[in-house]
């Protein structure tokens, strides 16, 4: 166990299972690369030590939050004055159930490796899916996919953990899924879920996904650092092209840019900052709204801000 010699790390020594870092820039931990110091970073590697931090988080006053890879999260430049959680190796696995024809995975596990696990196991139900960055648990919170194809479509039942009350199980129908939202607490940490599928053909699949693949290269600014769309698409409408209406599609700020390629993609073309990020969030709400009376609401997610 590698641990800092601050309260947190003290009140977690012992059989703690995991890391407990100070000062840990969150640039290192959102697909953004972007994001100043959390006051302490935690892995907790099973079910005992998640419990432990966020008691020992509880006890101390620090504030937290659980958060997966950072693939749909802005951290501030000043960063965030608390603890971020993050689930390890003990959340990881994805088991595949050939008599029910479900898979157990827990909230660690990649949502890319739920999606070829299904593959390999002639599974279909995930393909929209593929390419999707960030952990499973992640993905469930804000409901992946679109408003067709859904990741809450192949809930079975989600478990999490509510710090200082204890486990909790859901089933899919105790569960409100929506466009890009669940209704999933934020105060409780998704720990694990089961996940239903249905017999497919191995190659249609993988034709399916190829394909599915080849619409993203196509379409998004993949080799910039980024959090994936910005904001969720109003009903009957696409963010992009109102973004693009306003002619706002390739402005800069910074090292920031609102992608020439997909508009609702604002990527890290050059050491963005956060501010630099929210001021063109800022100015696609602002023209969005000016010219079609629309009010774009973000999907992703922020951390840090006063505001």
């Amino acid at each position: 166990m590698r641990v800092v010699t601050l309260d947190l790390a003290r009140a977690l020594s012992g059989d703690f299972e995991g890391i407990v870092l100070a000062d840990e820039p969150m640039s290192r931990h959102t697909t953004y690369r972007i994001g100043g110091p959390a006051r302490y970073l935690v892995r907790a590697d099973s079910l005992s030590s998640l419990a432990s931090a966020t008691d020992a988080c509880r006890e101390l006053g620090v504030p937290w939050v659980a958060v997966g890879q950072g693939s749909n999260l802005l951290v501030s430049d000043d960063g965030f004055d608390g603890a971020v959680i993050t689930l390890g190796s003990g959340f990881s696995a994805c088991v595949y159930n050939e008599e029910t024809g479900t898979f157990s995975a827990g909230a660690s596990c990649r949502l890319s490796h739920v999606v070829r696990e299904a593959h390999a196991h002639a599974r279909e139900g995930f393909e929209f899916a593929v390419g999707t960055p960030g952990t499973l648990g992640g993905a469930l919170r804000m409901n992946a996919g679109t408003s067709r194809d859904y990741l809450g479509s192949r809930v079975i039942s989600v478990t999490t953990l509510r710090p200082g009350a204890g486990l909790r199980r859901y089933n899919a129908a105790d569960i409100e899924w929506g466009y890009r939202q669940s209704s999933l607490p934020f105060d409780e940490i998704v720990l694990e879920c089961e996940l239903a599928s249905e017999p497919g053909d191995a190659e249609d699949i993988r034709a399916r996904m190829e394909s599915a693949r080849s619409r993203r290269r196509k379409t998004q600014p993949l080799s910039y650092p980024s959090c994936g769309s910005v904001f969720r698409n109003p009903e009957g409408a696409s963010a992009a092209r109102l973004v693009e209406s306003t002619g706002l599609k390739g402005a800069t700020c910074g090292g920031a840019q609102i992608s020439d390629l997909h508009a609702n993609f604002i990527i890290n073309r050059s050491q963005a900052r956060a501010v630099e990020v929210l001021s063109l969030i800022h100015a696609a709400q602002d023209a969005v709204r000016e010219r079609c009376g629309i009010e774009l609401v973000p999907e992703v997610r922020f951390l840090g801000f006063t505001q």
